[in-house]
């Protein structure tokens, strides 16, 4: 299995002490607190108590995977995600939301009807732009930048993400979050967005993972779930391939993670690229965009 990483940044060699903040596990202490943000809508705020860096952290709102009929913002991979991230100094907040597809026979596959797709992806998007109001009320609090703020999911959570950061401009979407709601960047695992979303001026960075050969979102563009064209499912949406080379061709900071042969188990497996997305994030928010890096990484057996 081949993995390509590719990203438009010019590698620079960092300092030690710049290494030690966001990029290597600094922090021991951890702290998680439970908040509710909207009704009865909880999230886990993972942050480093009594830091003493006077910069403010930038803040990863992470949303969990699970087809929007199950899954938990303190699932086992949330977890350790949130704390290696918070470890390296990041404010890390680990949010549920409406699981509008929860105890419907139909699922989230090809017999939901593509309306009721649309609609869970806005209330979706809805409950994290709720969110990020909430987080931003207490930047002081837990030392975070709100300008900084990255939105991270798998899966599903992928497919949140993406909408609020590209499908503002969609009708579907249009005014959902509010103009003043600044999302830095996205963090996508195996994630994908409506096919007639316009990616032409996307201008937030991105980091995505996909596998190549993913049959429920697919890497490319293709019907979700791979539904055929007579299925009330069938919709079209445009992964993490197509996304991309929007990225890529207007110019935007990117990087790539292409798995040649790999399935949706990338949805979790992205969980495991904490180093590489702390070097991702160091470098948009410490350095700027330098340039254009290549690399091609064989993957271990």
């Amino acid at each position: 299995m081949k993995i390509t990483l590719f990203s438009l940044f010019l590698f620079v060699q960092f300092s030690l002490f710049s290494q030690s903040i966001y990029t290597d596990q600094k922090y021991d202490q951890i702290n998680r607190l439970t908040m509710t943000y909207a009704d009865t809508l909880k999230t886990d705020i993972y942050y480093v108590p009594h830091r003493k860096e006077k910069q403010k952290a930038p803040v990863i709102l992470l949303v969990h995977g699970g087809g929007f009929y199950t899954g938990k913002r303190d699932g086992d991979l949330e977890t350790r995600f949130a704390m290696e991230m918070a470890g390296r100094g990041y404010v890390v907040a680990s949010m549920e939301y409406h699981l509008t597809r929860k105890g419907k026979k139909e699922g989230f596959g090809c017999d939901c009807p593509a309306p009721d797709k649309i609609e869970t992806f806005k209330e979706a998007v809805t409950n994290i732009g709720q969110a990020m109001e909430y987080l931003t009320k207490f930047s002081r609090e837990f030392n975070f930048d709100p300008d900084k703020m990255v939105l991270a999911g798998s899966s599903a959570g992928a497919e949140a993400v993406l909408h609020a950061a590209y499908a503002k401009d969609h009708p579907s979407f249009n005014g959902i979050l509010d103009k003043t709601q600044k999302i830095a960047a996205v963090i996508s695992f195996s994630g994908a967005l409506l096919d007639e979303v316009s990616l032409n001026n996307p201008e937030i960075p991105a980091f995505l993972v996909h596998g190549t050969d993913d049959q429920l979102v697919p890497y490319g563009t293709a019907p979700h779930h791979f539904c055929a064209e007579d299925r009330p499912g069938y919709i079209r949406l445009k992964g993490s391939g197509p996304i991309a080379d929007a990225l890529s061709a207007s110019g935007e900071s990117m990087a790539l993670y292409t798995v040649e042969g790999g399935g949706h188990e990338w949805a979790n497996k992205g969980y495991d690229l904490t180093p590489e997305i702390s070097a991702f994030l160091y470098k948009l928010f410490q350095r700027g965009v330098a340039g254009q890096l290549r690399e091609v990484i064989e993957a271990k057996p």
